[in-house]
C-alpha cells in the first residue's frame, strides 16, 4: 500500500499535506495525478523487488502444518468452561468431539480450581472443568452457540445487559504510544475502562500461555477481545489499538456499494477536472454519502484519525511559523552557502535522504511539514524550480520502509511474524531503488531551470548571494 502513495494526490494523507503547503508558498496546488509519471514507476519496480527480491530476504518463520495461518487466521489459548446440566457431563474428550465439532484442540484441563489434569481421550468431563483450547476466532464464534459450554469469560463476567446477541468479537494491535506497552490488563484496569474480555494473546505468531491478566503487553502484540458491539465500536476511537477486523459481524450492505462507487467516482471527477475546488469536491462526496445512507455520521466520525488531525494542524502552524520568522530562508541561506558548488541534484538528494530520515522519528506528515519550507526557500535563493524540491520531499516522505513504525507496516508486523531487521534489511535497498527512479524522473517532469511564480519578481541573472539573509 505505500508503494502506491505517490500515484495520486490522495493516496496518503501526506500529499494532501503538501498540497495544502504549496498554497501557502504562492505555489499551484498539487494535481490529483501530477505525481502519477514518478509514483507509478516506483510502484512498479517496488512490486517486482519485492516480488523477486525482497521476499526471499525474509526467513520463512510460518509452520507447513499450520495452514490456517497461511491464511492471516491465528490460532489462541482459550478457556472453555462445561455448564450445569451440559450434555458432555459423564463423556469422554474422545467422545465428547469438541475437535470434529468446533475445531479446539484441548491442551488441558482444570478441575476444582486446583488440579490440572493431562487431557488424555478417556478423561471424563464433569461439570465445572475448565478446559484449555487452541482454538481460532472462528471457533470461539460456534462455542458462544454451543448448548453446554461456553467461553469462561462469559460465565464469569456475564453481559449485564444480557445482550447476548450482541456480543462481538474482534481482532486488535497495540500500536506505537499505546497506553498499554509495557503494562498489564489488570494494571490497567481493562475490564473496567472498556467492558471487554481478552480471550487470546498472539505474539509475533505464537499463542502466549499463562496469565494474561499479568503478562506485560509489547508493541505489536494481537489480542482477541470479546463484548458487547457497542463497547466494541468505541475502540474505534481509542489510540491504545488498532482494530485489525471483526469476527463474525453482520455482513456489510452490499446493496449499497454501486451508489457509493459512483459518489466516490463523481466526486473525483469533479476535483480532477478542477470543476470544482478538491477539497469541495470532497466535502460533496461526504454529503453525498451521508445523504444516500451509504455511511452514518457516526461512522464516519469513528474513521477520522483525530489525532492524526490534530498533528497536521500544529505541523502546519509550525511551517508557517518557520515561513513568517524568516527561520526557513535563514536556514536555506546557510544550506546554499555550504552546498552551493555541490549542484541541484546533490541538494535534492539530500533532501531526499533528510526526510526519509525524519520519517522514522516522527510522522511522514510531520517530516514533510519540517522539511518543505526550507527546501522551497532553498530552491528560490538558487533560482531553481521550486516545485522540484517540493516533489522530492513528497515522495520522499511517503518512504518509510526502514522500520515497521509505520501504521500500515505495523497492522503486518505481528500477523507477518516479522521482526525489525527485517524491514532493515528488506527497506534499505528499496529505499535507494526508490532514489534511484526519484532522482532521475523529478527533474525530467519538473525541470530544475523552470521560475516558479513567486521566483518571477526577482531580478534576472540576481546571484544567489544577494537573497541569502545577512548575520
Amino acid at each position: 500500500s505505500i508503494l502506491t502513495s505517490s500515484v495520486t494526490l490522495i493516496s496518503t494523507s501526506t500529499n494532501l499535506v503538501v498540497s495544502g503547503l504549496m498554497t501557502r508558498f504562492e505555489m499551484e496546488p498539487m494535481g490529483m495525478f501530477e505525481l502519477a509519471p514518478v509514483g507509478v514507476p516506483i510502484a512498479i519496480v517496488g512490486i517486482a523487488y519485492m516480488y523477486f527480491i525482497g521476499r526471499r530476504m525474509i526467513p520463512d518463520r510460518t509452520e507447513a502444518r499450520d495452514l490456517m495461518a497461511d491464511f492471516g487466521v491465528r490460532p489462541y489459548l482459550s478457556e472453555i468452561v462445561i455448564l450445569p446440566k451440559s450434555p458432555l457431563i459423564g463423556k469422554t474428550l474422545s467422545e465428547a468431539g469438541l475437535g470434529r465439532d468446533y475445531d479446539l484442540t484441548v491442551v488441558g484441563v482444570l478441575r476444582d480450581k486446583e488440579k490440572n489434569l493431562v487431557p488424555r481421550s478417556e478423561l471424563e468431563l464433569r461439570e465445572g472443568d475448565v478446559l484449555m483450547v487452541h482454538a481460532v476466532p472462528d471457533s470461539l464464534l460456534k462455542v458462544k452457540h454451543a448448548t453446554g459450554i461456553d467461553i469462561k469469560a462469559d460465565v464469569k463476567h456475564p453481559d449485564p445487559a444480557g445482550h447476548s446477541s450482541e456480543m462481538r468479537l474482534v481482532e486488535v494491535i497495540l500500536p506505537p504510544k499505546s497506553a498499554l506497552i509495557g503494562r498489564t490488563l489488570r494494571g490497567y484496569r481493562f475490564r473496567e475502562r472498556f467492558g471487554l474480555q481478552v480471550l487470546g494473546l498472539n505474539r509475533h505468531g505464537e499463542n502466549i500461555r499463562g496469565k494474561l491478566s499479568q503478562l506485560p503487553l509489547r508493541l505489536g502484540d494481537v489480542l482477541l477481545l470479546q463484548g458487547p458491539a457497542a463497547n466494541i465500536n468505541t475502540l474505534q476511537d481509542d489510540n491504545t489499538f488498532r482494530v485489525l477486523g471483526m469476527v463474525g459481524e453482520n455482513r456489510p450492505a452490499r446493496h449499497r456499494a454501486r451508489r457509493a462507487i459512483l459518489i466516490f467516482m463523481g466526486a473525483l471527477a469533479l476535483g480532477s477536472l478542477k470543476i470544482v475546488p478538491f477539497p469541495v469536491a470532497v466535502l460533496l462526496g461526504s454529503v453525498g454519502m451521508f445523504l444516500s445512507k451509504c455511511v452514518t455520521p457516526e461512522e464516519a466520525y469513528r474513521e477520522v484519525e483525530w489525532k492524526v488531525v490534530i498533528l497536521i494542524g500544529c505541523m502546519l502552524a509550525l511551517g508557517a511559523a518557520m515561513e513568517a520568522t524568516g527561520t526557513a530562508e535563514y536556514v536555506a541561506g546557510k544550506i546554499v552557502a555550504v552546498a552551493r558548488d555541490a549542484g541541484p541534484v546533490a541538494l535534492l538528494s539530500g533532501f531526499f535522504f533528510l526526510t526519509i530520515i525524519l520519517t522514522q522519528p516522527m510522522s511522514n506528515q510531520a517530516a514533510a511539514v519540517v522539511v518543505l519550507p526550507v527546501a522551497i526557500e532553498t530552491a528560490r535563493q538558487l533560482g531553481l524550480n521550486d516545485r522540484t524540491f517540493v516533489m522530492t520531499v513528497a515522495v520522499a516522505a511517503s518512504c518509510s520502509y526502514l522500520t515497521p513504525l509505520e501504521p500500515s507496516c505495523l497492522m503486518v508486523y505481528g500477523p507477518g511474524r516479522y521482526r525489525f531487521m527485517d524491514f532493515l534489511k528488506v527497506g534499505s535497498l528499496l529505499t535507494i531503488l526508490i532514489y534511484i527512479i526519484a532522482i532521475l524522473l523529478i527533474p525530467r517532469v519538473w525541470p530544475l531551470n523552470k521560475v516558479g511564480p513567486k521566483q518571477a519578481d526577482l531580478p534576472r541573472g540576481a546571484p544567489a548571494a544577494q537573497i541569502v539573509p545577512a548575520n
